[in-house]
């Protein structure tokens, strides 16, 4: 540590701290100490992969969303820009009705925007298919910056059956949440935005989709990426470029305190450290515990958060006949169901799956019904497999089978999340100078989003100290 340099604290080693100790080790211009405390023995949070038999099997997040710049900038700036994969384009499919429906073409986010495709698909009936249209006339229905639910949002413009059979499958999987539930200004405030500057929300996703020439429709780009040995590849990427003494795991913060020149943070070793500025990207609870002394965080003590599942399961192709091409489908919230969603990983990232082999990830966990992300390992192979074995045949049991829980681990955005977070972050800045906050808890779930998180807390960081120095 050098005498004169200013020493900042990150509190937590998932994607969001590991981003903002990257980009404060990186800055060439500015010389930063820093210490980045991680509670468990790895790093990366919910980023794992799972490599057997010659499977890249991800036990959290399968990929980045290529549109948001950050994951890949990252990947770029760590020296991995090689091993960027893109997934396979394919068709994606929604069941309902124990029948398997292509997504209709040229729906964006499950919003219409090509009048062919929608008249023609099986997915809705004509019925539905009349509510939907009266997008088309309706005037605006929000009022300026209202937050609402996603899905009251959405039923006042498409109705209920275009929302239920396509929009919400596709939506809350991404949260993990119930659509009804979910605030619209928190996670998909550009919907809103459509909807104020065109009135019309098939119009304005039709105005606003960019443009493309034949030459790039030919070549659709990727709309995913991922790295060729796992996500994890990443974080351990990351963890080799910083230095080893930065880096502190098993180690939890137990308190912050403010001290008149900067901050004490008390760990569970007994230890006593001080830091000019904090970095905290831990989640919401343990945000809660480590400043508890200032009552502006029972702002977050209702917080919900969601319990869900993911099953990976490997075959022999001689198992499997899917009868559809594709790379998985959503399903339907009026489908009587286990899973959710599910993955033909095979095929649309073929570079995790041997040879002859078959590779699916299922998805379980549905709002108010979590009780199958309890049921213990067997109880729900044979769940997911029932469900399967209703639109594919499917010989015998898989030849392993690897089941991540996350218990209690998913944010809930609910209405009023974007002024809750605002409070609370107006609430630290007052109090807790040089104090920041980052992380899936706050502004965005996504690898990118959380990316962004820790590069704007590394900003601010910067900006706090300049000012103080």
């Amino acid at each position: 540590m050098c005498a004169n340099n200013k020493n900042i604290a990150i509190i937590g080693g998932g994607i969001t701290g590991l981003a903002a100790a990257f980009y404060l080790n990186k800055n060439e211009n500015e010389t930063y100490d820093f210490t980045l405390f991680e509670r468990s023995e790895r790093l990366g949070g919910k980023i794992q992969t799972v490599k057997r038999d010659g499977f890249i099997i991800e036990r959290g997040p399968d990929s980045l969303v290529a549109r948001k710049p950050s994951g890949v900038k990252l990947i770029k700036d760590v020296g991995l820009e090689s091993e960027l994969v893109g997934n396979a384009a394919g068709q994606a499919y929604v069941l309902n009705n124990d029948k398997l429906y292509p997504i209709p073409g040229g729906a964006i986010m499950g919003i219409p925007t090509e009048v062919g495709p929608f008249i023609e698909t099986e997915l809705f009936s004509l019925k539905g298919k009349a509510r939907a249209a009266c997008d088309l006339i309706l005037p605006r229905q929000s009022r300026e910056n209202e937050d609402q639910s996603l899905g009251y949002f959405f039923r006042k413009r498409l109705g209920n059956e275009v929302v239920e059979n396509l929009i919400e499958p596709l939506l809350s999987g991404i949260y993990s949440g119930d659509i009804d539930e979910l605030s619209l200004m928190a996670t998909f405030p550009q919907f809103y935005e459509v909807e104020q500057k065109h009135r019309s929300l098939i119009l304005g996703m039709k105005k606003t989709k960019p443009k493309r020439s034949k030459k790039q429709a030919e070549r659709k780009p990727s709309a995913f990426v991922t790295l060729r040995n796992g996500l994890e590849s990443l974080v351990t990427k990351i963890e080799q470029l910083l230095p080893a003494e930065s880096i502190r795991k098993n180690t939890t913060v137990e308190k912050v305190v403010k001290k008149s020149n900067g901050y004490e943070l008390q760990l569970n070793s007994g230890e006593k450290l001080h830091f000019d500025a904090v970095i905290i990207t831990s989640p919401h609870s343990a945000v809660r515990h480590m400043l508890r002394d200032y009552s502006f965080v029972n702002i977050l003590e209702n917080y919900p958060l969601a319990s869900v599942a993911n099953v990976a399961m490997a075959f022999d192709a001689s198992s499997v006949r899917i009868g559809k091409d594709g790379t998985g489908f959503v399903v339907s919230r009026n489908a009587n169901y286990n899973i959710t969603a599910c993955t033909w990983t095979d095929r649309k990232w073929p570079h995790t799956t041997p040879d002859g082999k078959v590779l699916f990830r299922g998805y379980v966990g549905r709002p108010g019904h979590t009780e199958i992300v309890d049921a213990d390992d067997e109880e729900m192979i044979d769940a997911v497999l029932q469900d399967l074995k209703k639109m594919m045949h499917i010989k015998g049991k898989p030849n392993f089978y690897v089941i991540t829980r996350w218990k209690n681990m998913m944010p809930q955005y609910t209405v009023g999340h974007k002024l809750r977070i605002d409070a609370l972050k107006s609430n630290v800045q007052a109090e807790l100078p040089g104090v920041f906050l980052a992380g899936s808890s706050f502004e965005g779930v996504g690898i990118p989003d959380c990316i962004n998180q820790g590069i704007a807390a590394v900003e601010q960081t910067r900006s706090f100290l300049n000012k103080k120095a």
